[in-house]
């Protein structure tokens, strides 16, 4: 795989998109940019979507987590099934029904103001944060493999990985990024599919021989059985569930596709397929991790000291030429398809929640477009900035680390969420940032000395179960009396 193959498939990639962009993007307003019109069909953006969630981490880094977990990641997928049963139950219809473009506006309906700016400022901080990560890791494969063997440095890359998402993104928005994360999911898992069909046909092995091996080896684990282990069947059942919640229904960059749906039925209904279809999708990746680790041991490559390496140093050093364009495109696709519909979400949530862009009486509609215009270009601009500072870092457990505390700010937005759905209290509204605030520091410390404080019980992703419940117990002691009519006494 020569640098100038690798930059050849990025431009021809690139390229589809731009066309699909063009054709979807054209005249598209402020309405079509946040939630398309209310016009995409469910079954594109349950399919999109299926890209969406999976992203540049998955796509990377649950292949090479097989080493260590082994297939224990699905028992979190199937939790995901409940979690997504709930938004379709519960969020999606308070959604419909309060008629939101930007989820966190149910905060102020039902709180406040400063609820409704610490639930944005929330998402805003997760997302520029998740979305830089998501995005170094893939960027930076590339600026090793292509950029670096032409001397152009780091952040030349990064500007011209976002200013080519900029140029399809900025006018279509929502409207664009259902149907391009539909080319970039179908793009995604091809290349999974194929890489496990072209390793199977460099071993020699028939491909039903080569998969018998991976579940007859100890990497096709499911469950781990000991309640101490961080991945504990049953912790990672709950936390999946969670997940999924959090992670989907309280994220205006997944929901805000949900919401361009025509109806609230057909919004149940993608919701129902694309949780389904994670179950087998998530599987395949695994079944990939599990291949490129026999395929490792067969031919003695050795395994990286960080595992995120493993599936490209596999594909485009070990394997075919076509392997390394097949890994080549699913990459790019999967970066794209982090990126895109994150900018826009950002935008979006920063337009609406922030500045209050809709309810400008003193702006015309084309004001407010140039206005939207700005926005999308400098939340681009913190985003390219954020990655440069990843790479000048150079510390790949602090950068996880930050990762990790990111994950830590859906917490909060799980108790505030809660608290307002299944109570009907009011609370001391000025109170919540603080709340929001020390809710993920006692989680912070409790993650660092989890194994001294609880006789050696490790916490894994159902730290996140325990932020809500902090969040919530928070909110229920700054919670005001509410006085009930003709009566003398409060509730």
């Amino acid at each position: 795989m020569t640098p100038f193959v690798i930059f050849f498939c990025f431009l021809i990639y690139t390229a589809l998109l731009f066309t699909l962009g063009w054709l979807t993007s054209r005249r598209s307003g402020n309405e079509a940019f946040f939630i398309g019109n209310r016009q995409s069909p469910w079954y594109v953006v349950a399919y999109g979507m299926i890209g969406a969630s999976l992203s540049g981490v998955t796509f990377i880094s649950i292949p090479g987590d097989v080493g260590a977990t082994r297939f224990s990641y699905i028992v979190i997928v199937l939790g995901y099934l409940v979690g997504y049963a709930v938004i379709a139950n519960v969020l999606l219809p308070l959604y419909y029904r309060l008629n939101l473009t930007s989820i966190y506006t149910y905060l102020e309906q039902r709180f406040g103001f400063w609820s409704y700016k610490t639930g944005a400022f929330f998402f805003l901080l997760s997302r520029i944060i998740g979305a830089s990560f998501r995005m170094f890791l893939v960027v930076n494969v590339l600026q090793l493999f292509v950029f670096d063997r032409w001397g152009i440095p780091f952040w030349f890359t990064v500007l011209l990985f976002i200013v080519l998402i900029l140029l399809y993104t900025y006018k279509g928005g929502i409207k664009t990024i259902v149907w391009t994360d539909m080319l970039q999911t179908t793009f995604m898992l091809l290349a999974v599919i194929l890489t496990i069909i072209l390793i199977s046909s460099q071993l020699g092995q028939p491909l039903g021989d080569l998969l018998s091996d991976v579940f007859r080896s100890d990497l096709s684990q499911f469950t781990y059985t000991n309640w101490q282990h961080k991945h504990f069947f049953l912790k990672d059942f709950l936390a999946g569930a969670f997940i999924a919640v959090v992670m989907t229904g309280l994220d205006q960059d997944m929901m805000q596709k949900n919401l361009s749906c025509r109806n609230l039925k057909e919004a149940k209904k993608n919701v129902y397929w694309m949780s389904w279809s994670l179950v087998p999708v998530n599987f395949i990746f695994l079944i990939l991790g599990a291949v490129l680790y026999l395929y490792s041991f067969r031919m003695q490559i050795p395994v990286p000291a960080l595992t995120d390496d493993l599936f490209p140093t596999i594909a485009l050093q070990h394997l075919t030429p076509l392997a390394g364009i097949v890994f080549i495109i699913g990459l790019i696709a999967a970066a794209y398809s982090s990126a895109d519909s994150a900018l826009t979400a950002l935008t979006t949530s920063f337009s609406i929640d922030i500045l209050g862009l809709p309810q400008r009486s003193d702006l015309t509609e084309k004001q407010k477009i140039h206005h939207r215009y700005f926005i999308h270009i400098a939340l681009a601009a913190v985003l390219a900035a954020v990655i440069i500072i990843f790479r000048a870092v150079n510390d790949q457990s602090v950068i996880s680390r930050l990762f990790t505390l990111a994950g830590y700010t859906y917490g909060p937005l799980l108790g505030m969420y809660a608290f307002g759905l299944f109570t009907r209290k009011k609370v001391r509204d000025a109170w919540v940032p603080v709340i929001a605030v020390i809710s993920p520091a006692i989680c912070y410390v409790l993650s660092i000395y989890d194994k001294v404080l609880f006789n050696g019980y490790n916490f894994g992703f159902e730290l996140l179960i325990l932020n809500g419940l902090i969040t919530f117990a928070g909110l229920l002691i700054i919670h005001r009396p509410v006085r009930l009519k003709g009566s003398g006494h409060s509730n």
